[in-house]
């Protein structure tokens, strides 16, 4: 468009045919190019056994017949089929329904595929709770009678129809580019901006105060339940406590300096490195530390759903007010509901929406932030 307005200034004559025929080409060719750069990536990540999903399937019937047929005959999508359990007689079973969930566990299948006439109410229970707190999407293959009153999402692999309960936005590969994006260009601001010439001077307050290393380095879960190094300025003065106890109010491990960086979450500054690097993300459930995680993994219902995205410097759960320390099971009950309606509603514009609340609670000052 500059360039024909270009041509049109200077009064320029151009043949409009020979214009309209180099768009068409240019398109063409750009159409060419993505598509045989997406094919060209596909093929490479399937030979090298890249992003493939494990799946196995819940159920022998006519419907999961016809599913294995579409595994079996459809290679170039990314999913690896395992083999099928039911309590049924046949010999081409894996095992019986029983016997699946450590199948599971033991050969890191992704992805089950559920025939919900095969499984009554209890063991549909059972395997929902399953899948929940041990990072595995379930899809259900419907029964025509059987009524759902759960949000549901609905995808079809050939004329099966499938339902999912794990309606998770952020495991899409497009959201996922936008937020990585998102990510890497906001952590580079504040890095280069900010950190750069930051560093020095909050670093010579805090070894002017105590002797130790500027920066604290503590291992935390990550996505899909990896650990990471999680890297924080240094607020405390050196003790064997910090990785299971969590600071509280006027905790006389807390340095002055650290008290000053603690409370106007200056302390978490470094994390954008791990931002940067790809460990966390800048919004999402906050990390925990790693006796809590282990703590309340089996004694909180769908706890273990925070860890099927990054976690984030802040999130949905922290500008709710709850952030700080973890005094009773209400207080971390309450994070994973706000973690879990995060993970599963998230949007640019609700990422957004948190980190601008983060900035004004920083400027307002927190309460629970010691």
């Amino acid at each position: 468009m500059l360039i024909l307005s270009y041509f049109y200034i200077i009064d320029y004559k151009v043949d409009i045919v020979k214009i309209i025929k180099f768009y068409f080409l240019l398109f063409f060719v750009l159409c060419f190019w993505r598509i045989l750069t997406f094919v060209l990536i596909k093929r490479y990540l399937h030979y090298k056994g890249i992003y493939y999903n494990n799946v196995v399937i819940i159920g022998y019937n006519d419907s999961t017949k016809k599913l294995e047929d579409f595994f079996e005959n459809n290679k170039d999508h990314n999913y690896k089929y395992k083999g099928f359990f039911t309590n049924k007689e046949t010999n081409k079973k894996l095992g019986d329904i029983a016997k699946s969930f450590n199948y599971i566990i033991e050969n890191n299948i992704d992805e089950i595929y559920c025939s919900v006439k095969e499984l009554s109410d209890e063991q549909m229970s059972e395997l929902v709770y399953f899948a929940d707190n041990n990072l595995k999407t379930l899809k259900l293959i419907p029964n025509n009678k059987y009524v759902f009153s759960k949000k549901l999402k609905f995808e079809n692999h050939d004329l099966i129809p499938i339902f999912s309960l794990s309606n998770i936005p952020l495991k899409d590969n497009l959201n996922i580019v936008i937020k990585r994006t998102f990510d890497i260009v906001f952590s580079l601001i504040v890095i280069v901006g900010f950190l750069s010439w930051f560093t020095p001077l909050i670093a010579l307050m805090i070894l002017l105060e105590s002797r130790g290393d500027v920066f604290f380095r503590q291992l935390r879960y990550g996505a899909d339940f990896k650990l990471f190094a999680c890297y924080k300025f240094r607020s405390m003065s050196a003790n064997r406590e910090s990785d299971s106890l969590q600071a509280s109010k006027n905790d006389m491990r807390i340095t002055r300096v650290g008290k000053f960086i603690r409370k106007t979450s200056i302390d978490e500054l470094p994390q954008f490195y791990n931002v940067l690097f790809g460990s966390m993300s800048v919004v999402g459930p906050r990390p925990l530390l790693l006796s809590h995680t282990n703590d309340y993994k089996n004694k909180i219902n769908k706890f273990m759903v925070r860890h099927t995205v990054k976690p984030g410097i802040t999130g949905l759960a922290q500008v709710s007010g709850y952030r700080g320390n973890i005094e009773k099971d209400s207080d971390m009950q309450n994070r994973v509901k706000y973690d879990i309606f995060y993970i599963e509603n998230w949007s640019m514009f609700l990422d957004i929406k948190i980190i601008i609340k983060t900035v004004i609670n920083v400027i307002k000052g927190e309460e629970k932030a010691y």
